[in-house]
């Protein structure tokens, strides 16, 4: 009992010695409140290491850190050409709803780089710059509306014997049927026309509006002419200033650049179209002798027709050629239209191989597969017309971007570090701009273009290349 009692008295003493720390904690703290109530021994100076026996905890990573780098790219890429997508598409849309002025201004380029160069001889002749426009300007529509009269001409003056001649074409397929080892009988045949008949018939409706729809599609067009026209004679005449303007549209930083990738894209459309009207006169006029010593009516329309046709690149060729040869079949019969046939593929085969590697050269070299996708993308956006400024437009940005990228390559190499003792000649050479996109026009021309990239600012292309006529 004394022991448990003398415990008791002991720890009865400790709570009260803690006790009277409490309130002395207490006191303090109530005098001094931004006094620390721990001591500072109870506040350890640094976090103690962890012992060596736990395991190695890695420390997260970053969630961007955490991508793959090919990931990452590819997503920067992508939004990037999604964007791009998106004003390509916007740009599309805007063009599809002017359409007509778009298609105009397009083909007054075209026209104009056939022109542009007669301007420039009849103003080294001393001409001034209007009377060379206007007379340029004159000529040139007087001649095309003089081919377009002389084919409607021929048309209208053939049409009866060609009638003649298809319905006579009819009778003789008529009575070979009937001949033939396919068994066909006169019951079979009334039963076709029969039923020609009646779906033409029927469909009265639909024939008179595609009538009526081509009645606007013909206004549309002699629209489109008029202001193909002034185009063209606006951009004779001020074609400088007009490229001025278009260069001011362009951030201060990159407008050296395309003042110099500007005049090389114009004689890349030169070029194009001065050799594509010269392989299209030497095809139209040898299948035109080939229908006319094969007494193929309306020989010299379908050379029209050819002519024309040519500027559609591949698609062109192919369909003109079909006509004439169906057009031997139907009136002289099968052993002509082979002849014909035979005319038309060894005329296009002397094209293909020599004209257009001769005429062209390297100046508007695209690729074939680059043409055959080109006009089909063009065909199904716009048609026609599409199809026919397909392969130019491909031309001419192929030009351009690989000025474009033979310049900034350059630029970077005279922004590198110069060696201890080096020149800035040595250490910033001309680069050659190889590689599969880049023509041999910029290829030739970049050094002299970006060697003078200062002051490309303030020089137009049209004072660089007016003396050489490929300004517009």
């Amino acid at each position: 009992m004394s022991k448990t009692s003398g415990w008791f008295n002991g720890l009865g003493a400790r709570l009260t010695h803690v006790g009277e720390r409490l309130e002395e904690r207490r006191a303090q703290a109530q005098a001094d409140p931004d006094a620390v109530a721990v001591p500072e021994t109870d506040v350890p100076d640094h976090v103690p290491p962890p012992p060596d026996y736990a395991p190695a905890v890695a420390a997260k990573p970053e969630p961007a850190a955490a991508v793959p780098w090919g990931l990452r790219v590819a997503a920067e890429a992508s939004w990037r050409l999604l964007v791009l997508a998106a004003v390509i598409w916007v740009l599309g849309q805007i063009i599809v709803q002017v359409q007509l002025v778009a298609f105009a201004f397009m083909g007054s380029l075209l026209i104009t780089a056939l022109l542009q160069p007669t301007v420039s001889r009849l103003r080294k002749m001393g001409l001034p710059r209007g009377l060379a426009t206007a007379f340029t300007a004159v000529l040139g529509f007087v001649i095309m509306g003089l081919i377009g009269w002389f084919v409607v001409w021929q048309i209208m003056d053939n049409a009866q014997e060609l009638s003649e001649k298809v319905q006579q074409g009819i009778q003789d397929l008529r009575h070979w049927l009937l001949n033939s080892p396919f068994h066909v009988t006169e019951q079979q045949i009334n039963d076709i026309t029969k039923n020609l008949s009646e779906a033409i018939g029927t469909n009265v409706q639909e024939i008179t509006s595609a009538g009526l729809q081509g009645v606007t599609v013909i206004v549309e067009m002699l629209t489109g002419m008029l202001l193909a026209m002034f185009s063209t004679l606006f951009l004779l005449y001020d074609g400088k200033k007009v490229w001025e303007w278009t260069l001011k549209l362009v951030p201060a930083s990159a407008r050296p650049g395309m003042a110099g990738a500007g005049p090389r894209a114009w004689r890349t459309l030169t070029a194009y179209v001065r050799g594509t009207v010269i392989v299209a006169m030497i095809d139209a006029i040898f299948i035109g002798l080939g229908l006319f010593f094969l007494d193929v009516p309306m020989a010299v329309p379908l050379a029209v027709v050819i002519f024309l046709f040519a500027f559609i690149p591949l698609v062109g060729a192919v369909i003109s050629g079909a006509l004439a040869v169906v057009v031997a079949l139907v009136v002289q019969g099968p052993f002509i239209a082979l002849m014909v046939l035979i005319v038309v593929l060894a005329v296009q085969q002397i094209e293909g191989h020599v004209l257009q590697p001769f005429i062209l050269g390297r100046a508007v070299r695209v690729h074939p597969l680059a043409v055959v996708l080109s006009v089909a993308a063009g065909g199904l956006i716009a048609g026609i017309g599409g199809a026919v400024v397909a392969v130019p437009l491909v031309a001419v940005l192929n030009t351009a971007v690989g000025y474009l990228r033979a310049y900034s390559q350059e630029n970077a190499l005279k922004a590198a570090p110069k060696p201890h003792g080096a020149t800035a000649h040595e250490v910033a050479p001309t680069p050659a701009p190889g590689g599969p996109g880049a023509t041999a026009s910029a290829s030739a021309s970049s050094g002299s273009s970006a060697s003078s990239g200062s002051s490309a600012s303030d020089r137009t292309p049209g004072d660089r290349t007016n003396d050489k006529g490929t300004s517009a």
